[in-house]
Parts: C-alpha cells; structure tokens; sequence
C-alpha cells in the first residue's frame, strides 16, 4: 500500500464574488461540506467560509486529483444549496480557483490561516488576498 501526504490549500469564491455567505449559511455549508467530502473520502484537514469565498486545506488521497475534488466539493455544494433554497436566487461558485501545495513544516500554520478566516478579513478583503497569493505564488509571472 503506498503512503502518500499531498497537502493542498485550496481557495474558491462565490459567482462574481458575490457576498452571499451569511453566518446561517456559512456553519450549515462548512458541515454539509465536512459530510460530503466523508462520503467521498476526501480528507479536509481544515475549512472555513467568509461572506464570498471558502479556504480548505486537504489531503489528497493516493488517486485523487486536485481538479475533481474541487469539483467535488464546488459542484455538490452549490447543488445541495440550490436544491435546498438555501438564498433567494440562483448560487454558483467562480470556476476558478487557487490550490497551493502546503508542506509538512508549514501544516500548523495553513490551518491557523484558514481558522481565522473571519478576523483576517475584518483587515484584509478577499481581493486584496487574492492579489497577494497570486503575486506571492508567482501566478502573475505565468501569463
């Protein structure tokens, strides 16, 4: 049986950003995402929603890809909440997305991130973070 670790800090938001995320919708989407992925044998390690984007940190199992279990969790989510009705209108996730490899010295401190979701945006907007993971990360360079 191979051992595999393969940490990935995912980020995705809301259609056009849209801050649609209430506190309600933010505990019941964050546990119905835990039970989904359960069910799937994805292993979220760490997650947390603001107003218009999620953090996940994950663990790739040995033949999972990171592309499928983002639509995993994306699809099925915005599934669950337009068939439950859970906000008026129609909910859809951007299609795109941030996954960054996390390394095992730097566990501890992507999951403390990701926890503190809510005071880190009380400084910094999803914009603004966005920017800097993609500036940091170099994603700038590639285009």
């Amino acid at each position: 049986m191979p051992f595999v670790r393969i940490g990935v800090h995912l980020i995705w938001s809301t259609k056009n950003r849209q801050k649609i995320i209430n506190e309600r919708l933010r505990e019941d989407l964050i546990k119905h995402i835990l039970d989904n992925a359960q069910q799937k044998q994805i292993y979220i390690e760490q997650i947390n929603c603001v107003q218009d984007h999620c953090h996940a940190l994950i663990s790739l199992g040995v033949s999972q890809s990171i592309s499928k279990v983002v639509a995993s969790i994306k699809g099925e989510s915005s599934h669950w909440i337009n068939s439950e009705k859970l906000i008026r209108g129609k909910f859809e996730w951007q299609e795109e997305y941030l996954a960054l490899s996390v390394s095992e010295s730097q566990i501890n401190r992507v999951r403390d991130y990701i926890r503190n979701q809510v005071e880190h945006h009380q400084r910094r907007t999803f914009n603004e973070e966005y920017d800097i993971f993609l500036e940091k990360n170099r994603f700038r360079d590639l285009g």
